[in-house]
């Protein structure tokens, strides 16, 4: 577990004047969990971004509130969808000897270095993420799954290809251990299986506007009817 330290003070500002803080360059959190009522908190935009990009919603965090410290893993995370801003974090307070379920991502190590890509062959990642429960202690940062040995079409990663570290287990005790996580493709089918999706979605688009060419068309006919009908 990487040792992770956001410093937090109390937050008394609330509502409309939230606007303000985080034009001053501070962010508004909230920390739930454990016995005690909700904790108001702020911290320098600048740090918790860099938490944020290092931690996610997978790494426990050092929190010093005031100079006390609390254990919390970033349970939500609040960003302007345009921008990219952060907005607001909520943490959620954690024991040590909690058993803590979060997704961690999958990484594939030696890409570009693989049997098949040095083939002229594609190698592409089909799950990112997948669940897993730990102690914070044990929880990794990342799961790493190497693609070096990968030679042919027939080549692919399961998740029973994954080894876990000591103390970590998969969170859903039914996890398909021949759910794929890389294949191996050739350019030229992988184009062709793009392409045929992407003629699908025309297709689909092409339908709905004959459909509503259609209907359209009705509704010009019942117009029109009604305009006779007024008529006479």
């Amino acid at each position: 577990m990487n040792d992770i330290t956001l410093k937090l003070t109390e937050r008394t500002v609330v509502g409309k004047k939230l606007a303000k803080l985080r034009n001053s360059g501070v962010i508004p959190s909230v920390i739930y969990g454990g016995s005690n009522e909700p904790v108001l908190t702020q911290s320098l935009t600048v740090d918790t971004a860099k938490v944020v990009q290092i931690a996610g919603k997978h790494t426990p965090i050092n929190l010093l509130i005031d100079g006390k410290k609390r254990l919390a893993i970033i349970k939500d995370i609040d960003a302007d969808p345009v921008k990219h801003i952060l907005r607001h974090i909520a943490f959620h307070a954690i024991k040590q000897s909690d058993i803590i379920t979060t997704e961690v991502p999958i990484v594939l190590v030696g890409e570009g270095e693989s049997v098949a890509e040095k083939a002229g062959l594609v190698v592409l990642q089909a799950i990112d993420n997948i669940e897993v429960k730990a102690k914070p202690a044990d929880l990794p940062s990342s799961l790493e799954i190497s693609i070096i040995n990968l030679a042919t079409e027939d080549d692919k990663l399961l998740v029973k290809d994954i080894k876990l570290p000591e103390g970590v287990e998969f969170a859903d005790i039914d996890q398909d251990m021949e759910l794929v996580i890389a294949n191996v493709y050739e350019p030229s089918a992988l184009q062709a299986a793009n392409e045929a999706v992407g003629g699908e979605a025309e297709a689909e688009v092409a339908d709905v506007e004959v459909e509503q060419g259609g209907q359209t068309e009705e509704l010009i006919k019942e117009s029109d009817d009604s305009s006779k009908s007024s008529e006479k």
